[in-house]
């Protein structure tokens, strides 16, 4: 079963199973993983890394997502690609004798998980080739709010909706329509209260809901964000129980439901993170 997901940022290892380069990796930076490895597999000329280019065919076995923009994704992946140059992992070891590439690559992913400001992401660690799944080892297990996911996942595009057509009294309508609907919840906002604060919701507030149908728990941002870092050390709320149903609610997911924050974000071209993105991102 392919997994869809919209807001598409991932970082992924290729692994390469021609005999002439067996063991050799690649890391790169992708907003469609399907795509991606076929032009990889088909060399430089069809958009594939020059690096991996005629040296196939190539694998991809391990994709980070979640990240909530491209320059986020594309700072990891160059953390990754580069550990000695980062300031972040500078202090780990580098390959031993004893590991191949790919063990290698995977150590320094597992240390990247739990280090911040990643650690602090909504990531979650897919296993494309389940076959090629590793154990992470012990004192390296990812934060418990970043899921394993295993199996393909296709980048799809965010639903728009369709542009008007008709005649005027029908563009009327509509917004009328729309006007009526934005009325109606203002009023629902309005007739509930912070399940924090107790203080009644204004239609101007920031507000947040739970992410599970059943529960009708609303909650100002601020508020909620002081609940979910109380008696922590962080900035960012990682994850937290909601206050009413008591489930584990992730931030990022809270933020994507409240308004798709990251709409505004464009997808860069796969290429660009070859070239100049190295040198812009060196100040990790």
């Amino acid at each position: 079963m392919v997994q869809e997901i919209e807001h598409f940022f991932g970082v992924y290892l290729l692994k390469n199973e021609n005999p002439k380069y067996k063991g050799r990796t690649y890391i790169g930076y992708t907003v469609n993983p399907s795509r991606r490895i076929q032009q990889h597999n088909k060399g430089s000329k069809f958009g594939g890394a020059r690096r991996t280019s005629g040296k196939g065919p190539w694998q991809m076995v391990l994709i980070i997502h979640g990240f909530p923009n491209d320059i986020s994704a594309l700072r990891f992946e160059w953390a990754w690609q580069h550990p000695k140059s980062s300031r972040r992992l500078k202090t780990l070891p580098g390959k031993s004798t004893k590991e191949n590439q790919f063990q290698f690559r995977f150590r320094i992913v597992s240390n990247m998980l739990r280090t911040a400001p990643w650690c602090r992401l909504p990531l979650t660690i897919r296993w494309l080739k389940q076959e090629y799944q590793v154990d992470f080892n012990e004192g390296l297990q990812p934060p418990a709010h970043m899921p394993m996911a295993y199996g393909l996942v296709k980048s799809i595009k965010v639903a728009q909706s369709p542009k008007k057509k008709g005649k005027k009294n029908k563009k009327k309508s509509e917004e009328g329509e729309a006007d009526s609907d934005m009325h109606l919840a203002s009023q629902t906002i309005q007739k509930s209260r912070c399940k924090i604060c107790v203080k009644r919701m204004e239609s101007t507030d920031n507000v947040m809901s739970c992410l599970y149908p059943r529960c009708s728990m609303v909650a100002h941002v601020t508020c909620l964000a002081n609940a979910f870092l109380y008696k922590t050390d962080e900035l960012i709320p990682i994850d937290g129980s909601c206050p009413s149903c008591k489930e584990v609610l992730l931030w990022g997911d809270l933020v994507r439901k409240k308004n798709g924050c990251y709409d505004a974000f464009k997808e860069l071209g796969e290429e660009s993170s070859e070239d100049h993105w190295s040198q812009a991102l060196q100040v990790i």
